[in-house]
């Protein structure tokens, strides 16, 4: 899904997988996996549940 918004998008995307999931998610694993090998340029993945990095990413992202 990260890599889909992000080639709708000019914008940076934050990727944050979840543990828990449909099907067999592995504790986030699956998730992380997937978001990891995306192609697109403009994706930053932080850890499994990590809304904290994530929004420190956005933070640092919109600093001057």
């Amino acid at each position: 899904l990260p890599s889909v918004v992000a080639g709708m998008v000019r914008r940076p995307v934050i990727a944050v997988p979840t543990s828990v999931g449909y099907g067999v998610s592995l504790g986030g694993l699956t998730a992380l996996f997937g978001m990891l090998s995306s192609c697109s340029s403009n994706v930053a993945v932080v850890n499994i549940d990590n809304g904290f990095g994530a929004g420190y990413m956005a933070s640092c992202i919109n600093q001057p």
